[in-house]
């Protein structure tokens, strides 16, 4: 396996550009060479001849294996190699053979180029590697000169960065169409605004953790005056919600100002800040920086893509003011009924908030704790069709009167039949579903156990708590002994015996929201 030596023509080569080869470099993060060999000779010669080799901006970046074992220990620990330059022959005939087929089907890596090298090629005959292995390129060690290694090299590393790049926007445009598919939700706003972020990047072959940020949430500044970042990738990933300059850098805060004032586009080699606006007044920068040159088309695909997304985030922005306007509206209604009677006022702020905190410790995610707290408030919407000599009446009501006051869970469910909107929807639950029981005792349709959903189960603990800690006009209020006794005996008889427990070990949070929010003189 040994090879002639080749190290005055190798070093000649290496020497030619290597001042501008340098300095086009720094900066960008290398590409990475894994050399597999059990000749230390060919580790040295290789790295050599390619030592000031670059492309796109990037140098490289050798590692080093001198046995097929070792190859697949570095490639299961660094996925991100772009080009494995590998000998046949090593530990076993087949070493590096093995590794190919190790690193394609063990470690599912497709991208990563294989560059078979052997310097006993009979024992490895060209065609049937070729068609039996997934490898990109087969060569004999004599083949290589400077020069075809310099054409290997470009060929390969430019056809990686071009599956990379297919790859990111495939996963960019999957999210881009699951926020799509999912338009009205209460998270599709980031999850859009993240998969535009992904599909910019693949767009313009930027690394997945290069920095990419968009300022601004609905508008350029919040109340403070202060940018707000609302979705970051790579490195800016953690920074979303939090003010833009405690998250970018002083260039970066640079260059999104200047975009800013100057609504265009500020395009640099390696960055890029686009400004867009939206027709409810929103301004928005994105900013991009990248390991990879900006090209000059990428000016005018920036500008287009941005265009495109401005438009997105203009129907998200419309939505989220009808989900706002629909918000306002259900606590309107709420603070009405209250009206109607002076010993329930705050009832519906209590039970709302009650009602989020069992969630929280119920393990409800936030979109659904949002919703959970305005079909809450809207539990007792029915109770504007009860008379109020039955609401308001001293004493336990008859049986006609309880009937006619049960009568508010159909009449709420009937106000809320067939409205469009998410939050409307999870309310007419509440409402339809508040004064069910687990053991099926409940009304009005007897539901057991958990054909109750879960936010009529909740809303139901809450309203029993605030209703038996509040002075009416038939009772007294509670105290926190006769409660616990109370829920104590009825967890899995009226109460989902899991929440009961999870409302008695808190007991004294929700004892706190009583105090705070207590309409009593």
């Amino acid at each position: 396996m040994n090879q002639p030596d080749r190290s005055d023509e190798l070093m000649s080569f290496a020497e030619a550009g290597s001042e501008a080869a340098r300095a086009s470099t720094a900066g960008a993060e290398p590409w990475k060479i894994l050399i597999v060999d059990d000749e230390e000779e060919v580790h040295s010669v290789t790295t050599l001849a390619l030592r000031d080799f670059q492309l796109h901006g990037r140098s490289l970046q050798f590692l080093h294996a001198y046995s097929g074992r070792e190859a697949i220990e570095i490639m299961r620990q660094q996925s991100d190699v772009a080009m494995v330059l590998l000998d046949v022959v090593m530990e076993t005939e087949h070493a590096g053979l093995d590794a190919v087929q190790r690193i394609r089907q063990e470690l599912n890596n497709h991208f990563v180029r294989i560059v078979l090298r052997t310097g006993q090629p009979g024992q490895a005959p060209e065609r049937e590697v070729v068609s039996a292995y997934d490898i990109n390129d087969y060569k004999e060690k004599t083949e290589l000169t400077a020069n075809k290694l310099f054409t290997l090299m470009h060929t390969g590393l430019s056809l990686y960065r071009e599956l990379v790049a297919i790859d990111r926007s495939r996963r960019g445009l999957e999210r881009v169409i699951a926020a799509s598919a999912s338009i009205f939700e209460l998270q599709s706003f980031t999850q859009f605004a993240h998969g535009v972020l992904q599909q910019l990047a693949a767009l313009l072959y930027a690394r997945s953790d290069a920095a990419i940020v968009t300022a601004g949430i609905s508008a350029s500044r919040d109340e403070s005056g202060e940018l707000k970042v609302l979705v970051g990738i790579g490195r800016f990933a953690p920074g979303a919600g939090l003010a833009a300059q405690a998250v970018l850098d002083a260039e970066a805060m640079r260059h999104v100002e200047q975009a800013l004032l100057g609504r265009a586009p500020v395009i640099a080699d390696r960055h890029f800040a686009v400004h867009f606006t939206t027709r409810a007044g929103g301004d928005h920068v994105i900013y991009l920086s990248t390991d990879a040159r900006f090209e000059p088309a990428d000016s005018r695909l920036v500008e287009v893509f941005c265009q495109n997304v401005a438009v997105a985030f203009e129907n998200l922005a419309l939505h989220q003011e009808v989900v706002r306007s629909q918000r306002q509206i259900i606590l309107l209604l709420s603070a009405a009924i209250e009206e109607r009677s002076p010993e329930l006022r705050n009832h519906v702020k209590r039970v709302a908030e009650y009602s989020v905190l069992l969630g929280q410790l119920y393990g409800l995610p936030e979109e659904d704790l949002e919703m959970l707290s305005i079909g809450a408030a809207m539990h007792d919407l029915g109770k504007v069709g009860v008379p109020d000599a039955v609401l308001n009446k001293p004493g336990r009501l008859d049986d006609d009167e309880r009937r006619m006051m049960e009568t508010h869970v159909h009449r709420g469910q009937e106000l809320l039949k067939g409205q469009y909107g998410e939050l409307l929807r999870s309310a007419g639950i509440v409402v339809g579903q508040h004064h069910e029981q687990w053991n099926g005792m409940g009304y009005p349709l007897g539901l057991a156990g958990e054909q109750i959903h879960v936010f009529g189960r909740i809303a139901g603990i809450a309203d029993v708590f605030d209703a038996l800690t509040t002075r009416r006009c038939y009772k007294e209020p509670w105290s926190k002994e006769q409660v616990v006794e109370f829920f104590q005996e009825q967890g899995g008889r009226h109460f989902d015996p899991q929440l009961a427990a999870l409302f008695l070990d808190n007991l004294d949070r929700f004892w706190d929201i009583r105090t705070r929010n207590s309409s009593e003189e």
